[in-house]
């Protein structure tokens, strides 16, 4: 399970790296918004702990800015911000949860194992988006109610971004996700991938599925 720390106090930071390490968590910590936001669109991950006083920006600003964007991960604010408004504003801006600093280690943990245990009890089986229905279980897929036969890579790629429609996935992300190991990708393979669900799926119109982002990656269009 992988953790994002957003945290700009470093005696903290380090605090809650180690600590979630030892439990078996992958740990990623950073201390600014523009380290967070480069963190988030370069992986996915299972849970972000967020902490709202940041030294280049608010973190609230900053969750506004994720949820808007079409990031759905589950966030847990690590705030000594404690009042009843604080929380309500957090938690309307799409936090998951909330606990003020000081904080107890134990605490922290178990409102981690609830989210991630809440993360998997609702992990959908089926995608549909703009006509393009993806059945994990069955490992099927049709498109305008016509089955269409893909390969596993190319349902590999389309579960990605079914999972993530809107949202623009950067080619390293999505390497990870359908070769394990972007470094173990040819640069064109992505590219001959793409081409091959554009010629599956892309509807005869003005109105693609996909959008190639020159230079980051692809989106599949809302």
């Amino acid at each position: 399970m992988k953790i994002l720390v957003v945290e700009d106090q470093r005696s903290l930071g380090q605090f809650l790296k180690q600590s979630l390490s030892e439990r078996s968590y992958t740990v990623t910590w950073v201390q600014r918004c523009a380290e967070a936001r480069d963190a988030l669109c370069e992986t996915k991950y299972d849970v972000i702990v967020l902490d709202l006083s940041l030294p280049d920006g608010d973190g609230l600003a900053l969750l506004s800015e994720w949820r808007k964007g079409g990031f759905n991960e589950p966030v847990l604010i690590l705030s000594a911000r404690d009042a009843v408004q604080d929380r309500i504003q957090g938690l309307d801006l799409g936090a998951d949860d909330y606990l003020a600093k000081p904080f107890s280690l134990e605490e922290l943990l178990a409102r981690v194992r609830s989210l991630l245990r809440r993360q998997g009890v609702s992990k959908e089986t089926v995608y549909e988006h703009r006509g393009l229905r993806l059945d994990l279980l069955e490992r099927t897929v049709t498109f305008n109610g016509q089955p269409v036969d893909v390969t596993s890579r190319e349902f590999a790629l389309l579960e990605i971004f079914l999972q993530n429609a809107g949202r623009i996935l950067t080619r390293t992300l999505i390497s990870e996700k359908v070769w394990e190991s972007h470094y173990d990708v040819d640069g064109n393979l992505l590219d001959v991938y793409m081409s091959k669900l554009r010629a599956k799926f892309d509807p005869p119109s003005d109105q693609p599925l996909f959008k190639t982002i020159r230079g980051v990656g692809y989106q599949l269009l809302p």
